[in-house]
């Protein structure tokens, strides 16, 4: 809690902390209108100033959201419980819906999303992961994944452009049987992966491709895809705000026996 050069917590902060705690044990509940600025003003006793600055303590800690004009509402969490380990997993057998959309349209809620492919001369930390010389270009699908309207994720696919040029990797729509068996097929099957994740602040580009709110963190996870021989043949670069997510891996207890 921020303090005064006093050391005591400022008006604003004992709001805000009255208000988190309501949220918390939920006496303020998930999609709930919040006491607006004057009804603040009224029960504590201070200037609207000061209230609104609590409100916008809130919104920045990603704990409610604003509705103009109507106000401010509890922020409803649906987390995606998001498995990298799902890589592998078979692919669904409907062509019109990817791993992703089969997962989430079982929960009722509904899901799409929108695809783009370029050819580009990809940002250094995927060159260098995909170990292209300069001036080699690669191709990327570019997806923003949404439930219920809202955008929940985005999935870039980097690929060497001279593996993957004539596949139908280069069309903006969805493969049914998944970018995996397209490599395969054109004799780079990924036989295994590098999962990198780092919890950072959004770029402009990813606040907007998002439609983040102000102070919401994102998890960053980079999957780097590599043939049997160690030849990378894919980069993930999938963009989860930390708000909607929840990070879910399993592990086999027999491996780790295995490799004492």
């Amino acid at each position: 809690m921020a303090v005064t050069r006093q050391g005591r917590a400022p008006v604003w902060a004992k709001i805000a902390s009255d208000l988190r705690e309501q949220i918390s044990v939920g006496a303020l509940a998930p999609d709930q209108k919040m006491p607006t600025e004057q009804e603040l003003t009224t029960r504590y006793e201070v200037a609207r100033s000061t209230a609104r600055q609590a409100l916008a303590a809130l919104v920045n800690e990603g704990l409610i959201v604003p509705s103009a004009p109507r106000g401010y509402y509890v922020r409803n969490r649906k987390p995606l419980f998001y498995r990298p380990q799902q890589e592998f997993r078979p692919q669904p057998t409907y062509p019109e819906m990817d791993r992703f959309m089969a997962d989430h349209s079982a929960d009722g809620r509904e899901p799409r999303q929108e695809i783009d492919v370029a050819i580009i001369d990809p940002p250094k930390e995927v060159k260098q992961r995909l170990k292209l010389a300069d001036g080699e270009l690669a191709a990327v699908r570019r997806r923003v994944r949404y439930l219920d309207g809202e955008p929940f994720n985005t999935n870039d696919s980097y690929f060497p452009l001279s593996i993957v040029q004539n596949t139908e990797i280069m069309r903006p729509a969805d493969i049914a049987r998944g970018a995996n068996e397209v490599l395969r097929e054109a004799g780079y099957p990924q036989a295994r992966t590098l999962d990198e994740i780092y919890v950072r602040m959004p770029t402009p580009d990813e606040v907007q491709r998002l439609e983040l709110g102000p102070g919401t963190p994102i998890a960053c996870h980079i999957c780097t895809g590599l043939a049997d021989d160690g030849t990378p043949v894919r980069v993930v670069v999938n963009i989860l705000p930390g708000d909607r997510h929840v990070i879910v891996y399993e592990r086999d207890g027999m491996e780790a026996k295995r490799s004492e």
